[in-house]
């Protein structure tokens, strides 16, 4: 018995050193990500701007508004790049995540009332074109264009083109002097 309990007592170290063995070799564990800062990301994408890459800016911008959620600058720059590419309801929907954080902020709503003008515009030229501006549609786009000429204080919102100027159907005789005749065109400063 003393024999079985020194054999179990010694697989027992043996287990134990086996065990340990793996257990030694250092795991490395991996760098901690260091998430890029605000600044960091808006200056990278003011770099792709600078460079042409609007699709790399725009990405940038979206990562950035992700890293800091209350800050306005991001959904600033994506609603003016949007709306500079005239890609009106992106623009709009970036300008109003602006509003959400700054309900004052001017240019977010220039953004929203300049893009849905020229949303609304286009969409009426096509019905327009259709023929299909009619009954209550009609009647609201009169009332809104009404109420657009008031908000501008304008009594027409598109003023006609104007006329050209009318010219004299007949001509008037002019005087010719005698030095008008001749070939010499500096006679008459004489």
């Amino acid at each position: 018995m003393t024999r079985l309990v020194s054999l179990r007592t010694l697989a027992v170290i043996a287990c134990a050193f086996t065990l340990s063995a793996c257990n030694t070799a250092p795991v490395a564990k991996p760098p901690p990500v260091v998430a890029p800062t605000l600044e960091e990301l808006m200056a990278k994408a003011t770099q792709a701007v600078d460079t042409g890459n609007k699709a790399a800016a725009l990405a940038l911008w979206q990562e950035a508004a992700a890293a800091a959620p209350a800050d306005k600058q991001p959904w600033v720059r994506m609603a003016q790049s949007r709306y500079d590419a005239g890609q009106y309801g992106e623009a709009i929907l970036n300008a109003q995540e602006v509003l959400v954080r700054d309900p004052a902020d001017k240019l977010a709503n220039s953004v929203i009332a300049i893009s849905g003008l020229r949303l609304s515009t286009r969409a009426l030229a096509d019905l327009s074109r259709q023929n299909n501006l009619s009954g209550p549609l009609r009647a609201e786009s009169q009332d809104l264009a009404k109420l657009l000429r008031e908000s501008l204080g304008e009594t027409v919102l598109v003023p006609p083109p104007d006329k050209p100027p009318v010219r004299a159907s007949r001509k008037q005789p002019s005087k010719r002097t005698a030095d008008e005749g001749s070939a010499n065109p500096f006679n008459a400063l004489k």
